[in-house]
């Protein structure tokens, strides 16, 4: 039996990365599979997530809380860390499926045909991919990164970049220990009858007790589930974006959930009127950072000190209209392409992205315009004005 520090480790390790191999991650696949029996009743008993653990590779099989929330996409593997799209996304499940019929190993090139032979059914059309131009190349480059950093794929010669220059391929060895792990839906996608996206959605991942909800303990037990997903998952969890049974449920559940929790992860609850964050002492659960460094960082913590000393919501223009003033101001820090006239609208999109993927903004129209609005936890960043300490007092 292992320590509780070591059982800590472990379920942050599965949260930071829920597909883990034995290759990649020796030490923090040792600490899982130490750990399986503890870590597979917990997760199943509080978020219904399922933990598979074999010889090679533990998969926590994680399913947001929240379906409607689209700030924390993929991203592609690299310095640019782009944001997946639809298409990607849509080249990500192609490559999925060639892949399982695939041979053991298979090239870039090879890949690249099957998937443009798959992306010509007609429920593909309005997707239009057929590798003619380097933008459809990169889309495809950047998932099959995605799928070696993730492990289903392992290069063993070549080089994407040339694939892309129309130059050169890859080969690569197809994992299928990691493969058959990837999809994180309680049942198959071709059960599934319903024609809504939403619904099918919903259909793919629902647990157990989602479908069957005929008594008071397998309703509590659908409305824990989705809470703890949610305080595990998202920076904050606002009450005014529960259903009235949630949150009934987490106010009067709140001590027992948030310790549970703590008592795995570490995470400590922070309780405010608006809602519950659950604070890492550590600072590395997250896939984003406040503050972080670089230009677009300085920006976004600017803005930010902006937007809560504001209390308002302001257009995109006024947003504009403040990072050209910092540009001036902080002209001897910032990058010159940041500086440039006419930047201004990426540095408040890359800015206003970052806010609402922490919960710290929402979108809103403003008088009939796109406006940005702060939301509760926002006030941490207001920069309250110095005040100096004299003999005779303190003053402003």
């Amino acid at each position: 039996m292992g320590t509780p520090e070591n059982l800590h480790r472990a379920a942050r390790a599965l949260l930071r990365r829920p597909l883990l191999r034995a290759s990649a991650h020796p030490r923090e696949f040792r600490l899982v599979r130490e750990h399986a029996l503890e870590l597979r009743r917990w997760f199943d008993r509080n978020t219904g997530w399922r933990l598979h653990v074999d010889a090679e590779t533990a998969r926590l099989r994680k399913v947001p809380g929240d379906f409607e929330d689209p700030t924390h996409p993929a991203r592609e593997a690299g310095r640019g860390r782009l944001a997946f799209d639809r298409r990607r996304y849509v080249l990500l499940c192609l490559s999925l499926a060639v892949l399982e019929r695939a041979e053991a190993q298979t090239a870039l090139g090879r890949l690249a045909e099957q998937i443009v032979l798959e992306a010509s059914a007609p429920e593909f059309a309005d997707l239009a991919f057929t590798l003619a131009t380097r933008d459809q190349r990169m889309d495809l480059v950047a998932v099959v990164r995605h799928l070696v950093d993730l492990g289903v794929l392992s290069r063993v010669a070549g080089d994407e970049g040339a694939f892309v220059g129309d130059r050169g391929d890859a080969l690569y060895d197809v994992d299928r220990r990691v493969l058959s792990g990837m999809l994180a839906g309680a049942r198959g996608a071709s059960t599934i009858d319903r024609t809504e996206h939403r619904d099918r959605l919903h259909a793919l991942t629902e647990d157990g007790v989602a479908h069957q909800l005929d008594s008071d303990d397998l309703r509590n037990t659908a409305v824990r589930h989705r809470l703890t997903r949610r305080l595990l998952d998202d920076p904050v969890l606002y009450f005014d974006t529960l259903t009235e049974e949630e949150h009934a449920y987490l106010l009067s559940q709140r001590g027992a959930i948030a310790r549970r929790i703590n008592e795995l992860t570490g995470l400590v609850a922070e309780v405010r009127a608006e809602g519950i964050a659950m604070v890492d002492p550590d600072d590395d659960l997250t896939d984003l950072r406040m503050p972080e460094q670089g230009t677009p960082g300085h920006a976004t913590l600017l803005l930010a000190e902006h937007l809560a000393a504001a209390g308002r919501p302001l257009t995109l223009e006024e947003l504009h209209a403040r990072v050209r003033e910092l540009a001036d101001e902080h002209s001897s820090h910032w990058s010159k392409s940041a500086r440039a006239p006419g930047n201004e609208p990426a540095l408040v999109a890359t800015a206003v992205q970052r806010l609402r993927a922490l919960g710290l903004v929402g979108t809103v129209l403003a008088g009939g315009r796109p406006a940005v609005a702060p939301r509760p936890a926002l006030a941490r960043y207001v920069v309250a004005p110095p005040r100096l300490s004299t003999p005779e007092g303190e003053s402003p």
